[in-house]
């Protein structure tokens, strides 16, 4: 659709989506303390950036409370290698043996940076490889920054997970229609125009 096809790499990261906090309860603490993160990626993005030729566009996501780890949800938006593509980038969070076994059994190449652990600290190499791999990697950050700055904030404004689960898909779906009108307007996307069908009058 739209002359875009993709299949170049999926690059996955997580953000905390801060939402209304009830007041009482433990788990309501929690949800105060990952809500104050600060996002304060894309800040720095110029708006000729937004003319690169990688399409960045949103092509699979999973909304969990802040409880769940980054790595645990890889595998719900990892896109087959014949659809998303063969190289999957991401931070150092989603790294494991388990996970870099996975990611092979599924014929995915890793483009996941390796992670120092205590008294192993990376060698020279693997800093050299990680550096690389974050050039790639940090164009996700453009997405959140987009979200943060030209559209009002990473924020949902209901209470509960089926509400959030609502809102983060028409937030992301909003991000894609910026990003698609973007292409188009600087003929990244090969189209003249989107046509639309004719109304029918009322019988």
């Amino acid at each position: 659709m739209l002359g875009i096809e993709l299949k170049s790499g999926q690059i996955i990261d997580a953000t905390f989506v801060p939402v209304p906090i009830q007041r009482n309860g433990r788990d309501n603490n929690a949800l105060i303390k990952a809500g104050a993160v600060p996002i304060e990626w894309g800040q720095d993005i110029k708006p000729n950036k937004l003319a690169h030729k990688d399409t960045k566009l949103i092509a699979s996501h999973a909304c969990t409370d802040a409880s769940v780890h980054d790595s645990q949800v890889l595998e719900a938006v990892l896109r087959d290698e014949a659809v998303g593509g063969k190289e999957v980038w991401a931070d150092s969070a989603y790294r494991s043996e388990e996970q870099e076994q996975s990611l092979n059994d599924s014929e995915h190449t890793s483009q996941i940076n390796e992670r120092a652990y205590w008294g192993k600290p990376l060698s020279k190499s693997q800093e050299i490889s990680n550096k690389a791999k974050s050039r790639v990697r940090a164009r996700v950050e453009h997405v959140f920054g987009h979200m943060e700055n030209s559209m009002g904030g990473i924020f949902i404004r209901t209470i509960g997970i089926a509400r959030a689960k609502v809102g983060v898909t028409l937030m992301n779906l909003t991000y894609n229609l910026c990003r698609i009108e973007v292409l188009i307007r600087n003929k990244v996307i090969g189209i003249d125009r989107v046509g639309a069908p004719k109304i029918c009058p009322a019988a």
